[in-house]
């Protein structure tokens, strides 16, 4: 059937995103060692599930659409109902990936999170104002590609101190008064 053939392949880009996804996370706790205030003024930190429930709310209500939408178009489709229930739990796997706790870390240069490294020239952000998150935004993605930053309001806090200097092009002025502190 075609139906079975189109599914296998939404199958195979699921398995390959859902397993990435998985391996990442892994390799984050190599990438993200320790935590607390790094070498050159960095600063590392991990969140906690709840933490990330909250950072993933939206993500995990589009995961919650996408299981449920296969099921409505299942009998028209004539797609096989196995099919959609690997689907669905695949996207289950993914949904755990989202809420696992996470590490994250600050340098000069990077953003370490979910297991990858952005460049600072590659994001933009509007500032932070206290709660359960800090929301960064992809240059060229408008709000399309929000990148959320989990964590106690107090890591947070840090983490926005540094990212405030990075923004503004101070992180030596910002260094320079931490080590000032100690």
């Amino acid at each position: 059937m075609e139906s079975d053939q189109v599914a296998m392949g939404v199958i195979a880009v699921t398995s390959a995103i859902v397993l990435f996804d998985g391996w990442k996370l892994y390799h984050a706790n190599k990438l993200v060692p320790s935590l607390g205030k790094l070498p050159n003024g960095g600063f590392a930190w991990q969140s906690h599930f709840h933490q990330e429930f909250v950072r993933n709310i939206t993500m995990l209500g589009s995961i919650v659409v996408m299981c449920a939408a296969p099921w409505f178009l299942l009998e028209r489709s004539e797609t096989s109902t196995y099919w959609v229930i690997i689907f669905d739990i695949l996207l289950m796997i993914h949904a755990c990936w989202l809420v696992i706790p996470k590490r994250y870390a600050i340098t000069k240069h990077a953003l370490w999170v979910d297991g990858f490294s952005v460049d600072w020239n590659r994001l933009w952000w509007s500032g932070y104002s206290g709660g359960s998150s800090i929301t960064l935004q992809r240059k060229g993605w408008w709000r399309f590609a929000p990148l959320p930053l989990g964590g106690s309001e107090e890591d947070l806090t840090s983490a926005a101190l540094r990212v405030d200097a990075i923004m503004v092009d101070e992180w030596e002025t910002l260094t320079h008064l931490l080590d000032e502190e100690e």
